[in-house]
């Protein structure tokens, strides 16, 4: 005896509930954008929280964020120790000797995990400082998009020579 079945389809305006509005679908940049800025509130640097997305054919390989080595104390918990390093051009850059930024805690997490990301593609909340994109190179990543820029000035040559890509994409977070 066949069943009745309802063939009202509840996400259509038609079939769905009162009130029903439409929200627009994120687009792959903004989704993996969103998840960087999602991941990188688990960060513990005091200095600032950046996160990072892995991503090969719209899948996320893995992810990181900027805070001390596994059972290390944090940066949150204890005190910065922060190292000074002049450029060529004279300016002065700080870095906290406890942290790990976010890009290459997302390249030791596919490593520890056997995940090849060979030309694959990286968002991150903040442009990467020349010594992740030193890695980013290295590792054959292929596009950057970040957020917020962070000293690009420093890594313009290293991009150009390169031939990595960087690009801006800016989400709005709720």
């Amino acid at each position: 005896m066949p069943e009745n079945v309802q063939q009202d389809n509840c996400c259509s305006p038609d079939g769905g509930e009162e009130g029903f509005t439409h929200e627009k679908r994120l687009g792959w940049h903004e989704y993996f954008m969103s998840v960087a800025h999602l991941i990188s509130r688990r960060a513990t640097c005091t200095r600032g929280h950046v996160g990072a997305v892995l991503v090969r054919d719209n899948n996320i390989l893995s992810t990181g964020y900027n805070g001390a080595p596994s059972g290390l104390p944090h940066c949150n918990e204890t005190t910065c120790k922060i190292y000074r390093s002049t450029h060529p051009d004279g300016t002065v850059e700080e870095n906290c000797v406890n942290t790990i930024h976010a890009e290459i805690n997302a390249i030791a997490q596919a490593a520890k995990h056997g995940v090849s990301i060979k030309d694959a593609d990286i968002y991150i909340t903040a442009s990467p400082c020349i010594h992740c994109l030193k890695v980013l190179i290295n590792v054959g990543i292929k596009t950057i998009y970040y957020d917020k820029p962070y000293k690009i000035d420093h890594i313009a040559e290293l991009l150009r020579l390169s031939g990595v890509k960087l690009v801006q994409i800016h989400v709005e977070m709720p």
